[in-house]
C-alpha cells in the first residue's frame, strides 16, 4: 500500500506528560529549576525545559503520602479522568526524582502541588505530548540535586534570565503563564475555576 501524501495521514495521537516547576523564592527573585535536553531526543532535543516526561503505568497506581488539594483536582479533571488525573501527579513527582535526585517524598506528598496550564503538541508534528504544567514549592521538596544525566546543565534559573534565552514556545508561555501565577494571591490561585490551555500554538481557556 503506497503511503499517504504528506499531510495527509492521521496525527498522531499525543502521550499523557506532566512536567514540574520547582519554584525557590528568595531576594533577588524566583528561581526556576531546568536543564538542558540532549541533542539525541526526539522531541525537544537542545531545549531548555522543566522536569518532566510520559505518564507511566504503574503511576496509575502509586501511592501517595498525602493526596492533591480539591481544587487542583477539579481542574484537572476538566480533561482528565480520576486516575489520569492522579496519575499526571504522580508522574511529575517520579520524573523529578528520576530527573534531578530531588524527591517529593517516599511515597510522594502531591498536597503541595498545583496546576499551571497544559500544552498539546500540534499536530503536524510526530511526536506529541498533552503536557500538564504543575508547580511546587522548593520547600516541599528534599534531596540533594544530581541530575541522571537526562537534563544537562541542571540548575536554578531566574526567571527573567530564563525568559531572556532562546526558548521553545511552549516553554517560553508556561513561563509567562507562571508570572501571572505568581501575580496572585492565594485565595486568588485557590479560586480559579479555568486553566490556560496551549493548542496549535494558540492560548486559551479550559
Amino acid at each position: 500500500m503506497p503511503e499517504p501524501p504528506p499531510g495527509e495521514s492521521d496525527p498522531v495521537t499525543p502521550r499523557h506528560a506532566a512536567s514540574l516547576i520547582v519554584l525557590h523564592g528568595g531576594a533577588s527573585g524566583p528561581k526556576l529549576l531546568m536543564g538542558m535536553r540532549g541533542a539525541d531526543h526526539r522531541f525537544m532535543p537542545n531545549c531548555l525545559v522543566f522536569p518532566g516526561g510520559s505518564v507511566d503505568a504503574a503511576d496509575s497506581v502509586a501511592p501517595a503520602a498525602s493526596e492533591p488539594r480539591p481544587e487542583v483536582m477539579r481542574r484537572l479533571l476538566v480533561a482528565a479522568g480520576p486516575t489520569l488525573a492522579r496519575a499526571l501527579l504522580l508522574a511529575a513527582a517520579r520524573e523529578l526524582e528520576e530527573e534531578t535526585g530531588l524527591t517529593l517524598g517516599r511515597p510522594p506528598a502531591l498536597d503541595g502541588l498545583d496546576y499551571l496550564c497544559r500544552a498539546i503538541t500540534p499536530a503536524a508534528l510526530p511526536v506529541r505530548f498533552d503536557a500538564r504544567f504543575l508547580i511546587v514549592g522548593a520547600s516541599h521538596v528534599s534531596g540533594r540535586l544530581a541530575g541522571s544525566g537526562e537534563l544537562e546543565g541542571l540548575r536554578w534559573y531566574g526567571l527573567e534570565e530564563a525568559l531572556a534565552l532562546d526558548l521553545a514556545i511552549v516553554t517560553r508561555g508556561v513561563i509567562e503563564r507562571l508570572k501571572d501565577w505568581l501575580a496572585m494571591d492565594e485565595a486568588a490561585r485557590r479560586a480559579r475555576t479555568e486553566t490556560p490551555l496551549l493548542r496549535e500554538r494558540v492560548w486559551r481557556l479550559e
